[in-house]
C-alpha cells in the first residue's frame, strides 16, 4: 500500500456551468465558464491548493464531461484513481445564478440519477479509507442507494481510525423537498428532513467531526439554536462540531469544553458557492497541522472568503501563501 492520503473525499461530482456575467439571470446570460464542481470535489481540491495529499471517491459518466473531470483533478493534484465511469448515466452539470452578495440559485442537472450516486459497496478501497488521515463524507451521498449504503459501508470501514467529517450539506431536493430547512422551505422542506434524519443521525455515529450551518445541522438535530445544535451533535456521537451561522461567523464546540466563535472575514463578495468547500478544505489542513480551535476557525473562514470573492469554486481554491497573506492584511 501506498503512503495514506491526508484526505480522502467521498461524494457528489460534476461540471459547473457558471455565467461570466453576474447579476443576470440564465435567460439573459450570454456566455459561461467551464469548471470542475461537487462539493465532496472542490474539498478534496482546496486541500490539494494547500499542499495536502488528496483523493476522490466518486462516478462520473462515461461521456467528454467525464472526461475533462479526470483531467482537471490531475490539474489541480487530486488523485482520480477511485473516480470511475458509469455508463448508464451522463456526467452531472450544475448551472448558477449570480446575484452579489448574497443570492446566487444553483440548478442541479442529475436526472435520471446522478453517476456518484450508483457507488457500490464493494467498489471501496476500505484499506484506504481506514488509513487516510481524514476521511469526509456529506449529506448528499446518503440520498439514494447504492451511495447510501456504500457511504456508510465506507464510515463502518473507517471505524473513527482518525478524524472522520460528515459534511452535513443539506441538499433538499435530492430529497424529494423544496426550498430549504423547515425555517423558509415550507411542508416539503420538513418532509424531505424528516425523510434524510435516520441516515444522518446513522452516519453520525461513526463520525469525530460535524460540519454545516443551521439549516444543516437542523436536518441532524431538529434544532435551529446554533449552540445547541452543537452541543446535540457532541451528544450524537462526535468530537467536534463546526456550525456556520453567516454574518455571525462560525461557531466550534470540542467534546473536551474547548470553544471558539469567529466573526466572518469580510470581503466584496463576487460568487458565494464555494467557499463552505474552501473552508472544509482549511478545516482539514489545521486538522492535520493540529491546531486549535480559534486559529483553525480563522484560517478557514479567511479560506472561504477568499473563493467567495471570485467567480469560480474549483479553480478559486486559494494556495497557502494566498490565505497567510490575506490574513496578514487584516
Amino acid at each position: 500500500m501506498t503512503e495514506p492520503y491526508d484526505l480522502i473525499t467521498m461524494g457528489r461530482i460534476g461540471v459547473d456551468i457558471y455565467p461570466l456575467q453576474t447579476g443576470v439571470s440564465l435567460a439573459q446570460v450570454e456566455t459561461f465558464g467551464k469548471f470542475l464542481g461537487g462539493s465532496a470535489t472542490n474539498v478534496a481540491v482546496a486541500a490539494a491548493r494547500l499542499g495536502r495529499r488528496s483523493a476522490v471517491i466518486s462516478r462520473t459518466g462515461s461521456d467528454p464531461f467525464g472526461d475533462y473531470i479526470h483531467q482537471a483533478l490531475r490539474d489541480f493534484g487530486v488523485d482520480d484513481r477511485w473516480v470511475t465511469p458509469v455508463d448508464a448515466f451522463p456526467t452531472p452539470v450544475t448551472f448558477c445564478e449570480i446575484f452579489p452578495p448574497d443570492d446566487f440559485p444553483l440548478y442541479f442537472y442529475r436526472r435520471p440519477k446522478a453517476p456518484d450516486l450508483v457507488i457500490h459497496p464493494e467498489e471501496l478501497d476500505r484499506d484506504a479509507i481506514a488509513a487516510a488521515r481524514i476521511f469526509w463524507i456529506t449529506g448528499t451521498g446518503l440520498c439514494e442507494e447504492p451511495s447510501r449504503t456504500a457511504t456508510l459501508a465506507a464510515l463502518q470501514a473507517r471505524a473513527k481510525a482518525g478524524p472522520t467529517v460528515f459534511d452535513l450539506d443539506w441538499r433538499p431536493m435530492f430529497w424529494g423537498g423544496e426550498g430549504g430547512a423547515s425555517g423558509d422551505g415550507g411542508a416539503s422542506g420538513a418532509a424531505a428532513m424528516t425523510a434524510a434524519r435516520p441516515y444522518y443521525e446513522a452516519a453520525l455515529r461513526y463520525a469525530t467531526v460535524a460540519v454545516g450551518n443551521v439549516d444543516e445541522a437542523e436536518v441532524a438535530t431538529g434544532l435551529r439554536d446554533p449552540a445547541a445544535c452543537a452541543r446535540a451533535l457532541l451528544d450524537m456521537g462526535v468530537e467536534l462540531a463546526v456550525i456556520k451561522q453567516g454574518p455571525k461567523g462560525v461557531l466550534a464546540v470540542h467534546r473536551d469544553g474547548r470553544t471558539a466563535e469567529v466573526p466572518p472575514t469580510p470581503v466584496e463578495v463576487v460568487n458565494g458557492l464555494g467557499a463552505g468547500d474552501s473552508f472544509g478544505g482549511s478545516l482539514c489542513h489545521g486538522l492535520l497541522a493540529g491546531w486549535d480551535l480559534e486559529p483553525m476557525m480563522r484560517y478557514a473562514n479567511a479560506a472561504g472568503a477568499l473563493v467567495a470573492s471570485r467567480l469560480a469554486c474549483s479553480s478559486a481554491m486559494p494556495t497557502a501563501d494566498e490565505v497567510e497573506a490575506f490574513l496578514a492584511e487584516r
